[in-house]
């Protein structure tokens, strides 16, 4: 076996889509037909010449415009938590993106099951049939994660994730000049004009980059999206879970870890890990969804080191016999949370929703 295959953990898009020159470039030819074809459907759902289906409940779709993590799946949990909390009955509707069988949760799906067991949750590729499934399920609300390009199903609000430590897709680079492109030589799924059909911006990890980032990022999304309010979201450790029970995450500072995760953004978990005072040895970085198998682990966690990982690879590693530690996060907003708040009171009543008051009153009546 090559060193090449046996380190999976370096083949991730990242360490050759972020560099400049050289053979890549050529992806550039690819890109400029992938961005012709997603502005030709933008503009025909935009004209209403590409058909929606409008379900009988409102629809707040989660979304991106990268491919990779945004922090998306903390934010579905905040969202369904904030809707229950309102009296709504949410319910969680995604694609399923590399369940191990047809018909299986994938590691997203096992994770919100654990975390939101009385919670329905479909996953389905065909976002229209599944959103029926969860209105016969009792819904009154569906949240759509990773919704923003899948217009198929209408939709009452857009609200859409900014990762700040990967704004465009690509990691940041010191300069600046960090490679901005269409899939596949970059990472953005639509050009960034496209941010202007959101309801909101919610840039994620704000608390990862310095005031004077953050303000020089806001005004580049206030450029391209004029009058979309931007959010500013932070991801907040809240416990490290281990074989033998929970612990506050101060208990990591000063503590020898090694890191494993197949996530979108490992940058982000990395950043959480040292700014709880961790030491790291190492970290295998293994591409999003990545199924592991007991040779992945080889050499972690040695040493009187804890292997550490997060919520979405635990329920994967588990059935790799590993003993794991957990970081646990939430998001929480910092700014513009009275403008989702406003958002969320300002949704319709769905017509399931009509249908049980009024059998209610009936019943009562």
């Amino acid at each position: 076996m090559s060193a090449q295959a046996a380190r999976p953990w370096k083949r991730r898009p990242e360490s050759f889509l972020g560099r400049r020159g050289g053979g890549v470039e050529l992806l550039r030819v690819p890109a400029a037909l992938f961005g012709m074809v997603t502005e030709m459907r933008a503009a025909l759902f935009d004209r209403g010449w590409l058909p929606t289906t409008r379900l009988e409940v409102p629809v707040i779709s989660v979304g991106n415009l990268t491919a990779g993590g945004t922090g998306k799946t903390p934010f579905v949990l905040y969202l369904t938590r904030e809707l229950r909390g309102r009296g709504r009955r949410p319910g969680i509707l995604s694609r399923g993106y590399r369940a191990a069988r047809a018909g299986e949760e994938n590691d997203e799906g096992r994770m919100l099951r654990l975390v939101l067991p009385d919670v329905p949750h479909v996953q389905d590729p065909d976002r229209v049939a599944g959103g029926r499934e969860l209105v016969r399920n009792g819904v009154d609300v569906i949240v759509l994660d990773d919704g923003f390009q899948h217009r198929r199903l209408w939709r009452q609000l857009d609200l859409v994730l900014i990762d700040a430590l990967r704004p465009w897709g690509l990691p940041r680079v010191p300069d600046g000049d960090e490679v901005r492109a269409l899939l596949p030589r970059g990472l953005l799924r639509e050009k960034p004009h496209r941010l202007r059909r959101a309801h909101a911006l919610v840039l994620t990890r704000s608390d990862s980059i310095d005031d004077g980032e953050r303000a020089r990022l806001c005004a580049e999304l206030e450029r391209l999206a004029p009058g979309v309010p931007i959010l500013q979201a932070v991801h907040r450790p809240v416990r490290v879970r281990g074989p033998r029970g929970s612990a506050h995450p101060t208990t990591l500072r000063g503590r020898e870890v090694d890191l494993v995760s197949g996530i979108g953004n490992p940058d982000g978990f990395e950043a959480a890990v040292r700014g709880l005072g961790a030491a790291i040895g190492e970290h295998r970085a293994f591409p999003d969804h990545h199924a592991y198998a007991p040779g992945d682990l080889e050499g972690l966690g040695e040493g009187g080191r804890w292997l550490l990982t997060t919520a979405k690879d635990a329920v994967k590693l588990d059935a790799c016999g590993a003993e794991s530690h957990v970081l646990e996060v939430e998001l929480e907003l910092v700014a513009g949370a009275a403008v989702l708040h406003a958002l969320l009171d300002a949704l319709p009543t769905g017509d399931a929703e009509r249908l049980r008051a009024n059998l209610h009153e009936g019943l009562h009546g």
